[in-house]
């Protein structure tokens, strides 16, 4: 792991996960290896997850320098951000994000991902802007969106690339709850310390059963769907 990228704090039986590349919190193989390891070691270890971003920066999505270097980097990343999405759905602990200001793209999705969603007061934006950058929103994304955004804000957010303030993100669906920034780390830890009372198998088998089947549909939509994906 990448002590540099993702910093990984054990409290309280919340494993603190710290995500700061310094930059734009990208999504790049570095970062999704980090994230793999992190959830390995609280799967062992911990009973919630905290994944917080970096102030003002939650994550801007996929690094674009890797997906320009051509359709094997491409796919590969995204294929890898694909599971990492499936693992976050799938995780038998409950998984909380602290969105610390702009989510885009795979940042979107991996707050579509999770299982509570902290976000913060600011002018960020979040949203899923493939569409608008020249991208056909794979499948996985229309998977979360249509899974996890109300209905009402569903094409606006998928086919017409429509980026929120937080307060329109809650609306939409990408965000549960808004606070300060200076509340937003308290706050999603609080949340996450919450959800370690709950019994343990019993919540990993009623999320089987609420989010299993999305996550069967990304999986074996994955291969077709990545075939498919040109980067322009």
């Amino acid at each position: 792991m990448s002590d540099e990228l993702l910093r990984y704090e054990l409290t309280e039986q919340v494993a603190i996960l710290r995500f700061d590349d310094g930059k734009a919190n990208a999504i790049s193989p570095t970062a999704l290896d980090a994230l793999n390891a992190a959830l390995d070691r609280a799967e062992k270890e911990a009973r919630a997850v905290a994944l917080i971003g970096r102030p003002g920066r939650f994550s801007a999505g996929f690094d674009l320098s890797v997906m320009r270097q051509g359709p094997e980097a491409s796919q590969a990343l995204v294929g890898g951000g694909a599971e990492l999405l499936v693992r976050m759905i799938e995780s038998p602990l409950p998984i909380v994000a602290g969105c610390s200001g702009h989510a885009l793209a795979m940042g979107a999705l991996m707050l579509l991902a999770a299982d509570q969603r902290i976000g913060t007061e600011g002018e960020f934006k979040l949203g899923l802007n493939e569409v608008a950058i020249g991208m056909t929103l794979p499948q996985f994304g229309v998977e979360l969106a249509e899974e996890r955004l109300s209905r009402r804000h569903l094409q606006r957010s998928v086919a017409h690339a429509e980026i929120y303030d937080p307060a329109g993100a809650m609306d939409a669906g990408y965000l549960d709850r808004l606070v300060t920034a200076e509340q937003l780390e308290s706050t999603t830890l609080a949340t996450a310390r919450s959800l370690t009372e709950l019994h343990p198998k019993a919540f990993a088998g009623t999320k089987r059963k609420l989010r299993g089947g999305v996550a069967d549909r990304i999986r074996a939509s994955l291969e077709a769907d990545l075939a498919t994906f040109v980067v322009r």
